[in-house]
């Protein structure tokens, strides 16, 4: 795994096989004709508006159009396998999210390898996750929660979009960090999910904050902690899940990869026009809408947090025997 990530960064950080003349008349005249993003999930979803958002702007910046074709299925693996059959010539990009660090450990019949197959260009933007509640139930905090949780073992529903999503995940790290006994209840998908937490049939899921905030600010959800690091603008007198239960942390993410071997400078690129139009008012704004944050790092950085993310994730998924079957 080591040697794997380190070819990672590496190609992160531009070290292609390519003769210096040809990168550099690459880069010059890139782009010439319109270039793909791919997207592993359907229309409508923050990874899809996120993907939308910035290939608008690279259109605008570039002179070229940036088209958005969605390839859903198998945790994003239909998309990443068409993906890696691409020419790597920076003319079709890959829209990846924490689902790619997840599928990393989760399907090993695809014919895709995160490390291997993908230079990494830009972050785009992290999404957070909120713990939230039906207002109906017994408990208000989130050390409450805890300990009616210990205090009647497998008596609590825990909603997700599915087995090995990104709700059931975080669930699975909150189950090993705290020790509790609840009952995973998934569903297809979060919006299916999401309509049972409002009607009382489940009590208690792991949500993305641009799916919930409404609800919360309607009552009709009770937040209990935000999964990021830091509290968040949106909702700043909820704490975070560590500030109860040090070290949980737990963000889903976007960000865009090119196929290995693309051309530095393409990369380098794509990665300055990306980092610039999230530091645009506007896209910034729309960011904040979403409650999510803007994502801005290097090529070598978002290297370093996808592989980070593959490999804190794979110690969940398989702590916790999570699997695709």
């Amino acid at each position: 795994m080591k040697i794997r990530r380190r070819r990672f960064l590496r190609l992160a950080g531009g070290a292609v096989a390519l003769s210096a003349f040809s990168r550099i008349a690459a880069a010059q005249v890139y782009p010439t004709r319109p270039v793909r993003w791919l997207v592993g999930f359907p229309a409508g979803g923050s990874l899809d508006l996120g993907g939308r958002l910035m290939a608008q702007w690279l259109s605008e910046q570039l002179s070229q159009q940036f088209i958005v074709e969605n390839r859903p299925g198998a945790g994003g693996n239909i998309a990443a396998e068409a993906f890696v059959r691409a020419p790597p010539d920076g003319y079709t990009l890959l829209n990846v999210s924490i689902a790619d660090a997840f599928s990393a450990t989760l399907y090993d019949k695809f014919n895709v390898d995160r490390i291997r197959d993908m230079a990494p260009v830009a972050g785009i933007m992290s999404v957070p996750g909120v713990l939230v509640v039906n207002p109906s139930v017994p408990f208000n905090t989130l050390p409450e929660l805890i300990a009616y949780a210990k205090s009647n073992p497998g008596k609590i529903n825990v909603a997700s979009g599915g087995n090995a999503s990104a709700q059931h995940i975080y669930l699975e790290l909150f189950k090993m960090m705290t020790d509790v006994d609840v009952v995973h209840v998934p569903y297809r998908g979060g919006g299916p999910a999401l309509i049972d937490l409002l009607a009382g049939h489940s009590q208690v899921m792991f949500d993305t904050a641009p799916t919930c905030l409404e609800y919360i600010r309607a009552d009709r959800l009770r937040p209990l902690a935000v999964t990021t690091a830091i509290r968040l603008e949106a909702l700043p007198d909820v704490p975070t899940v560590s500030e109860f239960v040090p070290g949980f942390e737990g963000s889903g993410w976007h960000g865009v990869c090119a196929p290995a071997n693309t051309p530095a400078e393409i990369v380098a690129t794509l990665n300055r026009e990306i980092n610039a139009g999230l530091n645009e008012p506007k896209i910034k704004d729309r960011i904040a809408d979403w409650a999510c944050l803007p994502l801005a790092l290097s090529p070598s950085d978002f290297g370093r947090y996808f592989a980070g993310e593959i490999e804190k994730w794979a110690k969940v998924i398989r702590g916790a025997n999570i699997n695709v079957e």
